[in-house]
């Protein structure tokens, strides 16, 4: 009776009087306290409630009924399907939407809804990862944000491909503690990739120099991704391989950097030997070993010193955590090590040397940094 009641008084009843009225029927039907033929007359009026022509309405509705896991699976996907808030209300919270369900929403390829289930809490898997391959980049910005999506590591790598030119986006990316070695890596990328292309169009650098400095940056990015915690180190060198970017200075730079499992992986994958094979031979001490090992795979004969120098720096220094001021300290010694292994055999005009003192300059510079910034945080 009640029911029948209302749905007369709402054909002539203002917006704001029936979205008010609505809520409150809403909420009591989420009661647990509702009688069954109640609770069976509202749901016979819920269609008819949904299918109100106004938005406040219907929003109302859907903020009633978002959160309850019993409301009729017909229901929910009725407002699910509402353009508007409604239906993004119904889709970022409703407990009865299922997997297949909220794929479907997803493949339907409105931004709007992508982006509501995107920002759902505790995500799945299936359906982040179809978020992943078919999202608008607002979609995929909302996962990416989503902390307690659960996002598998090739779907952040899905994301990185399809929308990395965003750079909302990137940001949003290198801000994940899981972001995978080389998602990251196709991350910087991207990255120093517009920054090259923004530099020469203003014609601020020779194009030589723009791309030798994107170079460098890209190889620090790898370094760096290399050192950071639980990184798949070994996989980031394959796929650095595979785009042709594990390159003599790549190797040496995660010597010179103290990376030294990412300089084993590497002349791993370049030998085609085990790495534990290339430890054994890097630990040698008379450095004869090493020779045969750096001969093999290719390396400049001009940089051998370098290796060499910083391989015997590495096998006298205690263990290093990854504290920052030991970590660069560790980079400082073994490059100035480096270079004055050079100077005392006059090769200071050695075209590496050039190389060692940009690097030498760019740690100092990135230590001297991390401290400002760190006194800024205190």
């Amino acid at each position: 009776m009640i029911v029948r009641q209302f749905l007369l008084w709402a054909r002539t009843a203002p917006d704001a009087a029936r979205a008010k009225a609505i809520s409150a029927l809403a909420r009591a039907y989420t009661s647990a306290d509702l009688g069954a033929a109640d609770r069976a007359a509202l749901e016979t009026a819920l269609p008819l409630l949904a299918a109100d022509p106004s938005p406040d309405v219907r929003l109302a509705l859907a903020s009633a009924l978002s959160r309850h896991p019993l409301v009729p699976v017909d229901i929910v996907l009725t407002l699910a399907e509402l353009d508007g808030e409604a239906g993004q209300v119904m889709l970022t919270h409703s407990p009865v939407l299922n997997t297949r369900e909220l794929i479907e929403f997803c493949e339907s390829g409105d931004a709007v809804r992508q982006a509501a289930i995107a920002s759902r809490e505790g995500l799945p898997a299936p359906v982040a990862a179809a978020l992943a391959e078919t999202g608008h980049a607002e979609a995929c910005l909302a996962l990416v944000r989503n902390v307690s999506a659960d996002i598998p590591g090739f779907a952040l790598g899905r994301i990185v491909v399809r929308h990395g030119h965003v750079g909302t986006i990137r940001e949003a990316l290198l801000a994940r503690p899981d972001l995978p070695a080389a998602a990251h890596q196709a991350v910087i990328r991207a990255v120093a990739g517009t920054l090259s292309s923004f530099v020469a169009q203003r014609q601020w650098l020779e194009p030589d120099v723009a791309a030798r400095v994107v170079r460098e940056a890209c190889d620090s990015a790898a370094v760096e991704t290399a050192g950071r915690e639980g990184a798949d180190v070994r996989a980031l060198v394959e796929i650095l391989k595979s785009q042709g970017e594990l390159t003599p200075a790549l190797a040496l730079r995660s010597l010179l950097s103290g990376q030294v499992r990412m300089f084993l992986e590497t002349v791993s994958v370049l030998s085609g030997l085990p790495t534990d094979r290339i430890a054994a031979l890097a630990a040698d001490r008379s450095g004869d070993a090493f020779r045969v090992l750096y001969n093999r795979i290719g390396l400049p004969a001009g940089a051998y010193l370098a290796f060499r120098t910083a391989l015997e720096v590495l096998q006298r220094e205690d263990y290093v955590d990854e504290a920052d001021e030991e970590e660069a300290g560790l980079k400082r010694r073994i490059v100035d090590t480096v270079l004055d292994r050079y100077a005392s055999q006059g090769e200071t005009d050695n075209k590496l040397v050039g190389v060692l003192e940009r690097w030498k300059e760019n740690a100092v510079r990135d230590a001297r940094e991390r401290r400002e910034q760190r006194e800024l945080a205190a």
